[in-house]
């Protein structure tokens, strides 16, 4: 009997050190990942009901606020805004994970942070309303028009001032009315939220910086960029021989211009007729594997952006290309005394799929985000900046509790590679593709894209991405439209329909 007895308390203080490492293990090395894992609404149900700060935008919208309420709790958070500011201030719910600043600003904004907690020692004794209102860097009057300008269209808008990393519109449509989800009611809050989780428009997804997409032709910047940083290309050569289809090494499919067109010329002139062929041998045969990758990674691609809202999609570029075969003077060479400028750069297994890569297509995919960062990297001499929503925050009596500063989070491309750039641009937007984002009496560089679905009839995502600044100053605004599935896949696409959208925008942030 003692042996038995000696037996189940062996087994009973195993049990007892099992649960008391596990206890241990959740507490304190899993604590983190567990409060920021989107589906834990528990410590979120005990913030609901207490007073929050409030969000505005830097021309002084209220975003989000607090207000008494006369029911189950002392407060609930209203959204004054509506579905303009959805997927950025996002809600706060009774029973649903919060979303947006209100999950990554949560502890500022509910005052429970020690630096705002205790300004000074007379803070241990008195009470006083320590929360934090987020002053965001949005200007209403730029949301506004991105929202009227897309309409009732599936696509996002981004932009932001390339100089700081300052996002001054960041829309997504459809969107949704958070008021729903904040709703104390918990019964309809969850009712609510369903019926959006339900619709196939995926209303609740910020597309602007949590999906990705084919990037399309938008992407030749990165292949433009990658190219110059090689060294072997300029803007005057090589001259890419007019062409209607590109054949990749070792072998696989050619690659066409739109309609079946011939294109062929410079850098500045490919740029400007967004020419296929070129791009795609560019990629494959002149920059290669290792370039491009470098330079896809340069952008900020195969990381994730840095944006201070929860849940950012990251952008991706593969980095596996099979086995290296040969170089491009074996396969390319036709006189063994001749040597190719570009000879030496390795083929590998699946340079066929660089090819498509580097004109945007096959497994290469961006957030809008994404690519308003690649534009405004070229417009701000090759610095990759930080980019941010939240301006500064505030205390209760107005006064700062902290500035977000500029923040330079790596180097993509020499000034010198940007300067190139940004003088192409400026061609397509004066005589190429992108013409309708001519703009009087500013400066303006675009590059159009068509990301074709595959889709019959033919669907495309249309797409712009630019810059613009006024004359003699240094570029102020960078962009990303898309347009998601419209009809046709015309290199003209996204010129037609994502162009005047951009050209809006350009005009709301440069109003006097």
């Amino acid at each position: 009997m003692n042996r038995r007895i000696r037996q189940l308390g062996v087994v009973l203080l195993g049990l007892y050190l099992v649960l008391f490492v596990q206890l241990n293990r959740v507490q304190f090395f899993d604590a983190e990942s567990l409060i920021e894992n989107a589906n834990n609404s528990r410590g979120l149900i005990s913030e609901f009901g207490r007073t929050r700060g409030s969000i505005v935008t830097a021309d002084g919208v209220l975003v989000a606020h607090s207000v008494p309420y006369d029911g189950s709790v002392d407060f609930r958070r209203e959204y004054p805004e509506g579905e303009r500011y959805a997927h950025i201030a996002g809600y706060q719910s009774v029973n649903v994970a919060a979303t947006g600043l209100e999950r990554s600003y949560n502890d500022e904004l509910a005052g429970d942070l020690i630096d705002q907690r205790f300004l000074s020692l007379g803070d241990l004794f008195v009470e006083r309303d320590t929360t934090a209102s987020l002053h965001l860097t949005i200007l209403d009057r730029v949301q506004r028009v991105a929202a009227t300008e897309l309409g009732d269209r599936k696509g996002s808008v981004v932009a932001l001032d390339p100089r700081s990393g300052e996002i001054l519109a960041l829309w997504t449509s459809p969107s949704f009315d958070p008021n729903l989800l904040a709703d104390p009611n918990g019964s309809a809050a969850t009712g609510a939220y369903e019926a959006l989780l339900a619709d196939e428009n995926q209303p609740l997804l910020a597309k602007s910086y949590r999906e990705v997409f084919f990037p399309g032709s938008t992407f030749k910047l990165v292949t433009a960029a990658a190219g110059i940083e090689s060294g072997i290309i300029s803007p005057a050569s090589p001259q890419f021989p007019d062409s209607s289809g590109y054949t990749p090494l070792p072998s696989g499919a050619t690659l066409k211009n739109f309609g079946g067109s011939t294109c062929g010329g410079d850098l500045v002139e490919i740029l400007r007729v967004s020419c296929n062929t070129a791009f795609a041998e560019m990629g494959a045969e002149w920059v290669g594997p290792t370039g491009m990758v470098a330079a896809a990674e340069a952008f900020g691609f195969n990381r994730g952006p840095g944006i201070d809202l929860p849940a950012a999609a990251t952008s991706r570029f593969p980095t596996e290309f099979g086995r290296e075969l040969a170089d491009v003077a074996f396969y390319r060479a036709q006189d063994p005394a001749v040597t190719l400028p570009n000879g030496s750069v390795p083929i590998y297994e699946n340079s066929a799929a660089l090819a498509q890569m580097s004109i945007g297509q096959n497994d290469v995919a961006a957030t809008p985000l994404q690519m308003a960062m690649v534009a405004g990297a070229i417009a701000n001499d090759g610095r990759v900046m930080e980019p941010h929503v939240v301006k500064e925050l505030r205390a209760a009596d107005g006064s700062l509790y902290d500035t977000v500063e500029p923040k330079v989070t790596r180097v993509a491309i020499q000034s010198s590679t940007a300067a190139i750039l940004r003088d192409a641009m400026r061609v397509v937007v004066d005589q190429g593709t992108a013409r309708n984002l001519q703009t009087p009496g500013l400066v303006v560089g675009g590059k159009t894209g068509t990301a074709q679905l595959g889709t019959s009839p033919a669907n495309s995502h249309a797409w712009i991405v630019g810059y613009a600044g006024r004359p003699g100053e240094e570029p102020s605004l960078a962009f990303a439209v898309i347009v998601e599935a419209q009809e046709g896949a015309s290199e003209q696409t996204g010129g037609r329909v994502a162009a005047p959208i951009a050209r809006a925008v350009i005009e709301a942030v440069f109003a006097p």
